[in-house]
């Protein structure tokens, strides 16, 4: 009696694509270098470092004691360092000759107050009027020379204290004014104001001021020794 055998089906799996295999291989090989970052790959022509990002906010260093500080003094431009106040008597009189007093004279005494500043132009200062030593611990500064304002005359604080006219002086207002009357009394008192503050000392103070002024602010800055000059007017 002949006996029959059951027939076995075998079902075959198909082998990836090589294009999935591929793809495979290379995302790998991503993940490999992503790991590596923080090392180095060898090779056989020397080291190659794997790039590091940036930190935004690692610290860093600045180095101002060039020409940053020269700006710096640029910018304060103008330094007023002193400022004073003046009082002056002007007895300005004007007459002809041949001509009594009485008949015709202009006579006026005019106290007049007014102020003016010293200051240091910094706008105008050069490359070289700043040398800081190599440890940065010296500096030296040549400024330009000291200058004084033209005399601002206060008004308010300005009186007539008398007059004395003539005859025809009195007739003349009556129809006409004279306005360079009072302007001659105010240039006068302008130049007496000016010459005034050149005698006062006004000019010593302002550069002693700026000079303590500049010694401050450089020594903040770890100057140790601070040496400031003025240029010749």
């Amino acid at each position: 009696m002949a006996v029959r055998r059951a027939s076995r089906t075998v079902t075959a799996v198909p082998e990836p694509p090589p294009r999935r295999r591929r793809r495979g291989l290379a995302f790998l090989l991503v993940l490999v270098l992503l790991a590596a970052s923080g090392g180095f790959v060898a090779s056989g022509f020397g080291v190659w470092t794997w790039p590091r990002w940036r930190n935004p906010f690692a610290q860093q260093e600045i180095d101002r004691s060039g020409p940053a500080l020269l700006q710096s003094m640029r910018d304060l431009s103008r330094y007023v360092a002193a400022e004073g106040t003046f009082q002056v008597v002007i007895d300005l009189e004007r007459n002809r000759r041949f001509i009594p007093d009485a008949l015709l004279k202009d006579r006026i005494l005019f106290v007049a107050v007014g102020s003016v500043e010293g200051y240091v132009d910094f706008a105008g200062l050069t490359g070289d009027a700043i040398v800081v030593s190599p440890d940065a611990t010296r500096v030296e500064i040549t400024l330009p020379p000291v200058q004084l304002t033209e005399p601002r005359l206060d008004v308010d604080a300005s009186y007539v204290v008398s007059e004395d006219r003539g005859l025809i002086n009195r007739i003349g207002d009556l129809f006409d004014s004279d306005p360079d009357r009072l302007s001659a009394v105010y240039q006068r008192a302008s130049e007496s104001i000016a010459q005034a503050a050149a005698d006062s000392g006004l000019v010593e103070r302002t550069r002693r001021n700026t000079e303590d002024m500049l010694r401050g602010m450089l020594r903040q800055l770890g100057f140790t020794q601070v040496t400031v000059a003025f240029a010749e007017s």
